[in-house]
C-alpha cells in the first residue's frame, strides 16, 4: 500500500512539473509571437547612394527583405564616368575623398524620415569608406532614436572599416548591424 502511495505521489509531481513547464513553453511563444509582432511593426527605411547601379540593386533585395522603403540619395550634380575614374588624381570622386570635409550637395531631402524606426545606409565603399556623400545625407537628417544599419557593395573591401568611421564620425547615434551585399 505505501508503495502505491509513493507511486501516485511520484505522478503526480511529474504531471505538475510537465504542466509548469507547458506554461512556460507558452509564454515563451508568446513573448516570441509578441517580440516578433513589434519588430515587424517597426518601418524600416533603405536610404542608399548608387554611383552605377550596383548598390541600387542590394538596397533593392534589402527592402524587399524587411517590407521597407527605398529612398535614394541623389547627388544635385550626377556623377559621370570621369568623375568615378579612382586612378586620376583630379576626378571629382578622388577630390572629394582626398578631403574628409567634403560635402557633396544633394537633390532633396527625405523629408518622412521621422516616420521611420530603423534606417539602413547603403553605399559602394570608396577608399576603403563610405563615400562622403553618405556624410551629407546624415548631417541633414536628424536621426535620433533610430537604430541605423550599415550595407555596402564593394569589388575588394569589407564593410566593417566603412561601418566602424561612420559610428566613429556619429556617436550620437545608435548603429546596429553592417553587411557586404556583393551579388
Amino acid at each position: 500500500m505505501k508503495q502505491i502511495v509513493l507511486l501516485f505521489a511520484a505522478c503526480c509531481l511529474m504531471l505538475g512539473a510537465c504542466a509548469q513547464n507547458n506554461d512556460k513553453k507558452d509564454n515563451k511563444q508568446n513573448t516570441q509571437t509578441t517580440e516578433t509582432k513589434e519588430i515587424k511593426e517597426m518601418k524600416t527605411l533603405i536610404v542608399y547612394f548608387s554611383a552605377t547601379g550596383t548598390t541600387k540593386a542590394a538596397a533593392q533585395r534589402l527592402a524587399k527583405e524587411f517590407n521597407a522603403d527605398l529612398y535614394e540619395i541623389t547627388p544635385e550634380v550626377p556623377y559621370t564616368a570621369a568623375d568615378l575614374d579612382w586612378r586620376d588624381k583630379t576626378s571629382r570622386s578622388t577630390q572629394e575623398m582626398t578631403n574628409k570635409a567634403s560635402r557633396p550637395a544633394i537633390a532633396g531631402k527625405c523629408e518622412n524620415i521621422a516616420d521611420y524606426d530603423i534606417v539602413w545606409i547603403g553605399f559602394p565603399v570608396w577608399w576603403y569608406t563610405a563615400p562622403t556623400i553618405v556624410n551629407t545625407f546624415i548631417e541633414a537628417h536628424d536621426l535620433s532614436g533610430k537604430t541605423l544599419n550599415v550595407f555596402a557593395t564593394s569589388g575588394g573591401s569589407g564593410v566593417e572599416g566603412s561601418a566602424n568611421d561612420l559610428k566613429k564620425a556619429y556617436p550620437q547615434y545608435t548603429w546596429g548591424e553592417s553587411r557586404l551585399m556583393n551579388d
